[in-house]
């Protein structure tokens, strides 16, 4: 018999689809459903949440902001919408952020599931501010390449049409005016004073991300000056070895286990951004060299990009194995 019953608000989307295939082989889990044409209705969904020991809202923003002001406080919810994020009462749902952040997961019946495009940014902007190797004052630009299922049905449905125009077999930029919804939370996260040049592309494959970041020299706390670079990283006038940079992210995550620090800091040829998917880590990279390093982070949109980080929250909200129904492999 299952131990703890789950509803998914809004499981015929691609996140809700995807959670429910990985509560599916659970059998700790029950997922539970409205039933017939009430399915959709506010009160029916109210009650389906009030009864569940966690609810997951695969929603858009403002549908997920009206079921959540029909709540008590006592529902626990983890939102995968772009609404909650930096809202003051939640927390966010990204348990390597810092040391104190999987309590106050756990602790939490509000937690908001970090977007696809700010997981890498955020993960490769973070360790970097906390050890004062870059400013938070930098212009910080970053490209983000992800696979056509992160705009969900429609696009997946566009992208896999026997009819679709030829442009789509090529990439498209999108969020040119700079006012991508993901940027609050990529500056609120990682303590940037700026929101970042921020340039995303989806491209003709189906899922899989990656996010790099340029560290440009004017970034770096001046070398040679008293200001502290931070846990020993030598920063000299003409810039900073990549494998400094590796280090600290070894560092900061330790022996987190859905984060893969690649060893390898100069190779020539070429990054696909597929490489991760359906795996449900991330993997952090460092390329270029002492004058102009590349951080890098590749993983899965829909797994630890959306879905799998989803049922790593709720795994860590029910005190559950964290790792438990996900993919590790290393």
């Amino acid at each position: 018999m299952a131990e703890y019953k789950v509803f998914i608000d809004g499981s015929s989307g691609t996140c809700g689809l995807k959670i429910d295939s990985y509560l599916g082989t659970r059998r700790d889990i029950e997922v539970v459903s409205t039933n017939g044409v009430r399915r959709r209705t506010l009160n029916e969904r109210k009650r389906s949440i009030e009864n569940a020991d966690i609810a997951f809202l695969c929603l858009p923003d403002d549908a997920s902001m009206e079921i959540v002001r029909e709540l008590s406080d006592d529902c626990r919810i983890i939102d995968t919408s772009s609404a909650h994020r930096t809202e003051a009462g939640w927390v966010y749902g990204m348990p390597e952020l810092t040391s104190s952040q999987r309590d106050k997961i756990s602790r939490s019946n509000r937690v908001a599931n970090p977007g696809c495009h700010a997981s890498g940014f955020i993960f490769l902007v973070k360790p970097l501010i906390e050890a004062g190797l870059i400013r938070p004052s930098s212009h910080i630009m970053a490209t983000s390449l992800t696979g056509y299922s992160g705009g969900g049905k429609k696009m997946i449905a566009d992208y896999e049409s026997e009819e679709r125009i030829g442009e789509k077999k090529s990439p498209a930029c999108y969020g040119l005016s700079q006012q991508h919804k993901h940027l609050p939370e990529m500056q609120v996260m990682t303590g940037i004073e700026n929101p970042p040049v921020f340039m995303p592309m989806v491209c003709d494959y189906y899922s899989g991300m990656l996010v790099t970041v340029p560290l440009m020299p004017d970034m770096f706390i001046n070398a040679g000056s008293d200001d502290d670079a931070g846990q020993g990283t030598v920063i000299s006038d003409d810039g900073i070895e990549p494998e400094d940079i590796r280090r600290i992210y070894e560092r900061y995550y330790g022996d987190e286990p859905l984060v893969i620090v690649n060893k390898n800091t100069i190779r020539e040829g070429f990054i696909y951004a597929s490489s991760m998917s359906s795996h449900d880590g991330i993997e952090i990279m460092v390329y270029g060299n002492k004058e102009r390093p590349i951080v890098c982070a590749r993983y899965d949109n829909l797994c630890k990009g959306a879905a799998g980080a989803a049922v790593q929250n709720m795994n860590i909200m029910l005190g559950i194995e964290e790792t438990k129904g996900l993919d590790i492999r290393q």
